[in-house]
């Protein structure tokens, strides 16, 4: 049995214990610091440079070495020019040669010892500097020998020498990479200088870029370098779309087909070598391609274009782009199809730009009615130029769509996006053809208002069954949203945009028909008809929309027919009544469909248009709001619509009882607030009795707010005893009916009038008597009263604190 110490003595032993592994623990960390810091000296210690030096270190990414070395070949090519420029003159004809061709030599022959030695960027730094001497070599050649030469044809073969020579060197060394790119860059200029030189027409110099650009294409297409493929990429690029730009500039130029053959060998012929790039080049293949059809279309379109009259120009490009479409079914590659039928949607996609701003126009034409309406049929206006050719062109590309994703399943085209891109079309060829055609008013209005009818009806016909459409039917309808027709969803894609269609039509031909009166109510009557028609036979969020534009229709007639009547501006808006009347009742009729929310809301929109149309007429205004009250009563009954109809029919009543006063010229603000303070009041009462634990302040406080304090206002201006009276007995009463029923907003608020109010009376009499008395008399009883407050401080401070526990126990 062993003895345990006693505890002071066993925690005396603990803390030593304690004591000795901490410091343990401090001497290891010590140690292994000590020991961390001698293995990262070691290994950041420098090598032996007998084992670590490579022969190829020179191959090393850049160094200062290689800083040296740039800086070097620089310093050496300044040296060359400077003795070329400048003293070469100093020197005979057989010192020149010898000095320069023996330095060029030199340079020359100098990378391939370097080479040997493995000594790679002084190779280049020399090389570099050999070829700047060759340049410096032609032009000392032909200052000496031949000085007669033109200097464009003299630089064109010593450019393309240069090139030959800088080709064939750059190989023959093995490994230089500096002499094949500067023989690349030094092809560019051989061609184009030599008919500059000559003096050849622009379109001569076109088909010598167009040359380079074929040799550019053939070293992009052969090399295995990636600087040198990159370098002949953007030559090609350079020269080719040089030359593309000077053709399609002639082009458009040519006056003639005659004259439109020449650019139009030269686009296709740069068609061609884009084609065969393509052909060659799969990763580029698409952009290459379209370049090429781009290039064909504008070469053949060109000629066409001459032999047409000037405002079908588009439609030629257009036929070009068209036939283009056929190449997509050959057996070319993917993606020289698909560059192809990229190029045709590019000039199809400009020639429907190209149609749009007629169509605009013919939308907005019949604004000009709105300056007067009912002042007869507007003056037929003249074709514009081009406006002849926009219908077709819009119908056009809308057959093209309609057909391109059956006939040409290799574009991979969305059918649902090509329909409804080629419904907008031919939406819009039918809308541009009036003004086309310069047609009269009568036809123009007929031809609105049968795109419209058209538009809608395609917009509420029924979805297309798995039955009808097969398989691809199916799938194109589950990938529409709103194709299934299920109440509630929104509408397809091509259903909405058919909705747009047939709106905006609507929309211009019911403008249109405001140039008389006969025509506006035939055209309102028919777009009122549509509509209800189209919202019968709708889904979803479509026939809503309908049903809308059916309210608004209904509105302009019921306006139009007032108007027609004789009637002024403020009884006219008492018609329009009729619309938000007949809306509520149809929509207590529909209840909690999804239609009735939204022409409730629209014919609200005309109720609000009443009231703007009775404001210059005060009493006519009063009743009108009140008429629009009580149909906002009505409504209220139901019970989706409480919550902002009942609100709705306080406003509107509260403001035609005080436009009414304000007619008959009542200035008392209590005649104002009274209307609204017992409502409140009997509202407020009625929730304190529905929830008793309701505060006053949000039963009471704004009923008793909106008299009271209007109130007071006018009694502190009120020079008559009357206001002030009557206003501090109801003060009075209501103070004490809040003691009474221990209520806080009617206690606080009746209490604060109270005492303004007797304020503002009593006031002379204390101005009056402080007067009277000595000036020394006021500050003496403020300070007797001070010091009464202070020596009963504590009790009043209890006095605070119960008035106050007692206003917080009241509600």
């Amino acid at each position: 049995m062993e003895n345990a110490p006693p505890p002071a003595e066993e925690l005396r032993l603990i803390d030593r214990e304690l004591a000795q592994l901490d410091a343990r623990r401090a001497l290891l960390l010590a140690r292994r610091g000590w020991l961390l810091q001698t293995i990262r000296a070691a290994a950041a210690a420098p090598a032996d440079p007998a084992r670590t030096a490579r022969p190829d270190a020179e191959t090393s990414p850049p160094s200062a070495q290689n800083v040296l070395l740039t800086l070097g070949g620089i310093l050496l090519a300044v040296a060359a020019i400077a003795f070329t420029l400048v003293s070469w003159g100093h020197l005979g004809i057989g010192g020149r040669a010898l000095v320069l061709g023996a330095v060029t030599v030199t340079a020359l022959a100098t990378p391939a010892l370097l080479l040997r030695r493995g000594l790679v960027s002084t190779a280049e730094s020399v090389a570099a500097l050999g070829l700047l001497l060759t340049v410096l070599d032609a032009y000392a050649l032909h200052r000496v020998a031949f000085p007669g030469t033109h200097p464009g044809t003299y630089a064109a073969v010593a450019s393309g020498v240069l090139a030959a020579l800088w080709a064939g060197y750059g190989p023959a060394l093995g490994t230089l990479r500096l002499p094949v790119p500067a023989a690349v860059v030094a092809a560019q200029f051989p061609l184009p200088l030599w008919a500059l030189a000559a003096g050849s027409s622009l379109w001569v110099t076109a088909w010598a870029t167009l040359a380079t650009a074929a040799l550019d294409v053939a070293i992009a297409l052969a090399a295995k370098r990636t600087d040198v493929r990159v370098l002949g990429i953007l030559g090609a690029v350079t020269t080719g779309g040089w030359s593309l730009l000077t053709g399609g500039r002639l082009s458009v130029s040519a006056h003639s087909p005659s004259l439109a053959v020449e650019p139009a060998l030269l686009l296709l012929a740069a068609a061609g070598l884009a084609l065969c790039a393509a052909w060659r080049a799969p990763a580029s293949a698409v952009a290459t391609a379209a370049v090429a059809g781009l290039a064909s279309v504008a070469g053949v379109g060109g000629v066409l274009r001459a032999a047409l009259p000037g405002e079908w120009a588009v439609p030629a490009y257009l036929l070009c782009a068209i036939v283009l479409l056929a190449a997509v079914r050959t057996g070319a590659p993917h993606g020289v199809r698909t560059g192809l039928a990229y190029a045709s949607g590019a000039v199809h996609a400009a020639s429907a730009i190209w149609a749009a701003p007629v169509v605009i126009l013919t939308l907005l034409r019949p604004a000009a009615v709105l300056e007067d309406v009912w002042s007869g049929v507007p003056a037929q206006d003249a074709a514009l130029w081009g406006t002849v050719a926009a219908p077709v062109v819009a119908a056009t590309v809308a057959v093209v769509l309609r057909a391109a994703p059956r006939l040409l399943p290799a574009l991979d085209l969305p059918r649902t996006t090509a329909d409804c891109a080629a419904l907008a079309l031919a939406w819009s060829a039918a809308v541009a053809v009036p003004t086309a055609l310069s047609l009269s008013y009568a036809p123009t209005l007929v031809l609105q208002l049968l795109t419209a009818t058209a538009a809608l009806a395609l917009a509420v016909r029924p979805p297309r069954t798995a039955e009808a459409t097969g398989t691809a039917g199916t799938a194109e309808a589950a990938a529409t949203p709103g194709a299934s027709g299920t109440p509630g969803t929104p509408p397809g894609a091509f259903a909405g945009i058919a909705l747009a269609c047939g709106l905006a039509s609507g929309t211009s031909a019911a403008v249109l028909g405001l140039a008389t009166r006969p025509a506006t109510f035939a055209v309102l009557g028919m777009l009122v008809a549509v509509n209800v028609a189209a919202a019968l036979l709708g889904r979803g969020l479509l026939r809503a929309v309908v049903a809308c534009g059916a309210v608004v229709g209904t509105a302009g007639l019921v306006a139009a027919a007032a108007a027609a009547a004789g009637l002024p501006a403020h009884q006219v808006a008492l018609a329009l009544l009729a619309v938000p009347a007949a809306a509520a009742l149809l929509g207590a009729r529909l209840g909690r469909h999804p239609v009735a929310l939204p022409v409730e809301a629209t014919a609200a929109v005309a109720g609000l248009l009443a009231i703007v149309l009775a404001v210059p007429h005060p009493p006519t205004l009063a009743l009108v709001l009140a008429l629009a009250g009580v149909i906002a009563a009505g409504t209220s009954v139901r019970a989706e619509r409480r919550p902002v109809a009942g609100y709705l029919a306080a406003v509107l009543f509260v403001a035609a009882t005080w436009v009414r006063l304000a007619a008959s010229g009542v200035e008392w603000p209590e005649a104002y607030t009274l209307p609204v303070t017992v409502p409140a009041l009997a509202v407020g009462a009625l929730r304190r009795r529905r929830d008793p634990q309701a505060s006053s302040w949000s039963a009471y406080g704004p009923g008793l707010t909106a008299t009271l304090v209007p109130s007071l206002f006018a009694a502190w201006g009120d020079t008559h005893w009357l206001r002030p009276l009557l206003l501090g007995v109801a003060a009075l009463a209501v103070t004490l009916a809040g003691a009474r029923l221990r209520l806080q907003a009617p206690l606080v608020l009746g209490g604060l009038t109270l005492a303004l109010d007797t304020l503002h009376e009593l006031a002379p009499y204390v101005v009056q008597v402080v007067d009277a008395l000595p000036r020394w008399l006021p500050p003496a009883l403020a300070g007797l009263l001070l010091l009464a407050v202070g020596a009963t401080y504590e009790q009043r401070l209890r006095d605070a604190r119960r008035l106050r526990d007692g206003l917080g126990r009241m509600r």
